[in-house]
């Protein structure tokens, strides 16, 4: 029997993790939801390792945040057969960029981020359907940095956010470079 392969899960916040806050009626960044969604799924052949490194709403992040996460993603990627990184939409694409460069093109193992429009709280989510193909892609992709959502695994550099389609696409206008 195959061992399980290691995975570390670095959440940093964004809408993926946001939840409802019955006081003020705000949707923020307050806990994480992580732990509720990986409860929901069938997870054969991986040990997911939770990692908390920051619950940001991805818009006030600076450079030292997108330094500091690749810096633990480094960390991880020495002992884990794979990283997955839940990460706000609308600066993810600093963060794969931060990480191709601090990493190189090809790290030791594949590096997946991941998030969603939409909270996991709100009925019509992303959220579950982005994190799982996030551990999907993490075990089959070679070793790089990826984003993976809405059915589609893109490959740093030249990967950002097309705010009018809400999806992630090349830089180049093309759709190459997935794994």
């Amino acid at each position: 029997m195959d061992t399980a392969k290691r995975i570390a899960l670095l959440s940093t916040g964004g809408t993926i993790e946001k939840t409802y806050n019955e006081s003020d009626g705000t949707i923020t960044n307050q806990r994480s939801v992580l732990d509720i969604m990986l409860a929901g799924l069938i997870l054969r052949g991986v040990v997911i390792e939770r990692v908390p490194v920051m619950n940001k709403d991805s818009l006030l992040m600076s450079e030292a945040d997108h330094d500091r996460i690749a810096a633990v993603a480094a960390l991880y990627a020495d002992s884990h057969e794979g990283i997955v990184i839940t990460h706000g939409t609308d600066r993810l694409q600093f963060t794969g960029e931060r990480l191709v460069q601090k990493l190189g093109p090809g790290p030791r193992v594949p590096i997946v981020l991941t998030g969603a429009m939409r909270p996991y709280e709100l009925r019509n989510t992303d959220a579950l359907q982005n994190l799982t193909e996030a551990l999907l892609a993490v075990q089959l992709a070679a070793p790089g940095v990826y984003v993976a959502m809405h059915n589609q695994v893109l490959r740093f550099p030249g990967v950002v956010k097309d705010a009018k389609a809400q999806r992630f696409v090349r830089s180049d206008g093309g759709n190459t470079g997935s794994a």
